[in-house]
């Protein structure tokens, strides 16, 4: 049997949406830049992302399970896994089921758990899969959520600000979960944007970057790929939030240049290269 094997891969379980920057549509290129194979395993197919007024959304639920077969028949195993956006309660179980039948013993699985932002749930995103949300955590080797979706896992009232006393008690709650290491991106402290790192045996740590125009679609999409492809090359944790705050700040200024929609994301494709 051929071995399928012999390059770095990440498996992504993430949405396809045909317009906006986001999710498989960004992670795919910077996955594959930074010098690792990457696989999509579709969880629904938008034709925009849910930041449009209106979009097509189709649910992969029941066909998840036969794509995984076919990934099994090959004998696939992965350096890393990087789930992103799941568009129904079932697809919790298919998930877990993946990361237990796919990741290679020494494998890397990141868990961005894309749920909203702005303080609400996105549209698709009903309590109870929420809940259910809570109970793959417990898989992430690294998770990246934004400060909404960190308060939706951890059962705390959002609001505007933070102290840094606050954060350290939401990023507390995250890691006894079960991640190893947790970094909690878009936090709003005035002319910035942090970001918060903890992990094991470590001081947190606030990366920050100067706030440039609005927050964006597609950029938590951008920063866990970046995250997902260094984990897997075996790059310091905290060089390597830094190197996806500095990138994303690039790209957002180049949007606002160009006065790109905030709904069609941020340009990156021509900083592509500095990832390399």
């Amino acid at each position: 049997m051929a071995d399928h094997n012999i390059q770095k891969k990440i498996a992504l379980i993430n949405d396809i949406s045909g317009f906006g920057k986001c999710s498989t549509a960004v992670a795919l290129p910077i996955i594959s830049v930074m010098g690792i194979q990457c696989c999509p395993l579709p969880t629904s197919i938008f034709s925009n992302h849910t930041g449009f007024k209106s979009y097509y959304f189709d649910d992969y639920s029941n066909r998840m399970r036969t794509y995984m077969r076919e990934w099994e028949k090959l004998g696939l195993k992965f350096d890393g896994i990087c789930s992103g956006f799941l568009g129904s309660e079932k697809q919790i179980g298919i998930v877990r089921d993946f990361f237990n039948r796919f990741i290679k013993e020494d494998g890397i699985i990141i868990i961005d758990p894309v749920m909203g932002d702005y303080g609400r749930p996105y549209a698709t995103y009903t309590p109870a899969l929420c809940q259910e949300m809570k109970t793959l955590v417990k898989y992430a080797h690294i998770l990246t959520p934004n400060i909404t979706e960190a308060c939706i896992l951890t059962d705390t009232p959002y609001k505007n600000s933070w102290t840094s006393r606050e954060l350290k008690v939401i990023v507390e709650k995250l890691f006894d979960m079960g991640p190893e290491k947790i970094v909690i991106t878009g936090i709003p402290q005035r002319s910035f944007v942090a970001n918060y790192c903890y992990w094991k045996q470590k001081e947190p740590r606030i990366i920050r970057t100067h706030k440039i125009g609005e927050s964006r679609s597609g950029t938590g999409d951008i920063f866990s790929a970046i995250i997902a492809a260094d984990a897997v090359n075996g790059v310091d944790f905290k060089e390597s939030v830094t190197k996806a705050s500095s990138f994303i700040k690039k790209c957002i200024q180049r949007s606002v240049e160009l006065n790109l929609p905030l709904t069609d994301g941020v340009c990156f494709e021509e900083y592509l290269y500095k990832l390399k």
